[in-house]
């Protein structure tokens, strides 16, 4: 790797442009940027019955229209084997139970179906397993990596490395709150996404980060993908934890008790200690750039901790979408980005035509902007906070990530090797589960194989099979019904391993 540097890179003039208003605005008054070490109770968000400016209504319609999709399939699948379930003696039930399931989208083994006087059908293990194929037919079905793709004209996939970045990865708390992260409360496309990992806390290991940061680097310098190494751009690494704002001490972080101080703090610090690995390992640590995000998952709105001139982040210092959706609801969109603009160059303690920040900047003002378009889909449909403010999810995917299908509350998503080095974050997504979980908690466990690499795909299988094992060999707060599947990493099509009790 190339000796440790100092890098910057910006938007240029054109693109910014576009984003600086045509016309000279007022300056905010300014946005409060925190200040204990805690973000503070987000004030009473409501909707007016104007949009904001930012607002994105067919966005807003497409979401809304992607939701209502998944919550019937949810629905349906519940009222089929409800229906089923009194049939389940009768002549010809196997057939029949798939196919009622495949006509709601839902592929079942018929041997799920056996059943005599003597012991009968199982129905909430069946609903276990049917809830991971439904959840596999809604990947397969999944528009949402064509969303997103440019910014007022300008694609996403250039403007990111206008910015100064070849590489965005993004690690959120495994809480199924944050399961739309990128499709809804970020709104950007998946394909600049190097990649996406969720821990119980966003508690990433620091070891494993950095060779997939090796791998992203190894790449640049064979094969000049995403662009060559010389370029003078960076990886960046992107915390996201959460909390409540509604009922912070019991709707927050479930993996750390619900302290929003200590959610942020311990991401904080491992975000700086995976900077210093790179620093120690390569003399790489300026090849990093880091940026921390706050989630209120009542209101979808996020709190961007702004890095200073030196690329430091400070857990007090913050950019709140919240506040920034009040004081820019009632200006014209030119207006508005330009109150974003000033408000992210005073966090970041600079003027606001500083060049060699610039690249950071605009990417958390892009994020802020966008954000505030969901803050107010959110506000349009509700009135104000959603209504539900805890757990709904409906199943547990652990292994490795999908990300083709984004919705809050769908899935409480894990990533790990091996259930031992993950046990903790099942423990928690099967706790969060039992609470609104009365039959057994569906946990799909998902590998990715390269179909380019003679006997990946059996070498998956084979650690597919071995995480079941282990799942269902583990003291779990009730039942659990696990299914294994494997992918290709070119996307595409779940594939179901045989189904075990």
């Amino acid at each position: 790797m190339s000796p440790a540097r100092q890098l910057s890179s910006g938007p240029n003039k054109a693109w910014r442009a576009g984003w600086i208003a045509s016309r000279p605005s007022a300056r905010p008054t300014g946005v409060p940027t925190g200040t204990d070490t805690a973000p503070q109770p987000t004030p009473g968000l409501t909707a007016t019955g104007a949009r904001h400016p930012f607002a994105e209504p067919g966005i807003a319609t497409e979401l809304e229209r992607r939701e209502t999709e998944i919550g019937t399939g949810f629905a349906q699948l519940s009222e089929t084997l409800r229906a089923l379930a009194s049939e389940q003696f009768q002549d010809g039930f196997a057939d029949r139970a798939v196919a009622r399931l495949r006509a709601i989208g839902v592929e079942a083994d018929p041997a799920w179906f056996q059943a005599d006087w003597l012991h009968p059908v199982d129905m909430g293990a069946v609903h276990a397993r049917a809830a991971c194929r439904l959840f596999a037919t809604l990947v397969e079905s999944g528009s949402e990596r064509d969303r997103y793709m440019s910014d007022d004209g300008e694609p996403m996939n250039e403007l990111i490395r206008r910015w100064g970045f070849h590489a965005v990865d993004i690690t959120p708390c495994a809480d199924g709150r944050l399961a739309g992260l990128l499709g809804a409360v970020l709104r950007i496309p998946l394909s600049i996404v190097t990649a996406r990992k969720s821990f119980a806390g966003a508690m990433f290991n620091v070891a494993q980060n950095l060779h997939e940061w090796e791998e992203v680097e190894l790449t640049r310098h064979r094969r000049g993908i995403p662009n060559s190494p010389d370029a003078g751009t960076r990886y960046l690494k992107i915390g996201v934890y959460h909390y409540s704002s509604r009922d912070p001490g019991h709707d927050g972080c479930a993996a750390h008790g619900s302290h929003t101080d200590t959610a942020l703090t311990l991401l904080h610090d491992r975000l700086i200690e995976f900077q210093t690995a790179a620093q120690a390992m390569h003399g790489a640590g300026a090849e990093i750039a880091l940026l921390l995000i706050g989630l209120d998952t009542d209101t979808d709105a996020i709190r961007v901790h702004v890095p200073d001139a030196a690329g430091r982040m400070d857990k007090a210092r913050y950019v709140d979408a919240a506040d920034l959706y009040t004081r820019t609801r009632d200006m014209q969109r030119d207006a508005a980005k330009e109150a974003v603009r000033a408000e992210v160059a005073r966090a970041t303690g600079v003027d606001p035509q500083d060049e060699a920040t610039e690249g950071m900047r605009w990417l958390c003002g892009y994020l802020l902007k966008n954000n505030i378009a969901q803050v107010d889909a959110v506000l349009q449909k509700y009135g104000g906070p959603y209504t539900v403010s805890g757990h709904a999810e409906k199943l547990i995917v652990i292994g490795d990530p999908v990300d083709d299908v984004q919705m809050r509350n769908l899935a409480f998503q894990a990533q790990m090797n091996s259930v031992e080095e993950g046990a903790a974050d099942i423990a928690v997504g099967v706790r969060l589960l039992r609470t609104h979980t009365t039959t057994a908690v569906p946990v799909l466990v998902l590998r990715g194989f390269d179909p380019d690499i003679p006997g990946d795909d059996r070498s998956a299988a084979e650690d597919a099979e071995r995480m079941r094992e282990a799942i269902l060999a583990m003291d779990t707060e009730g039942p659990v019904v696990v299914e294994a599947a494997l992918r290709p990493g070119t996307g595409g099509a779940l594939q179901f391993l045989e189904s075990r009790a």
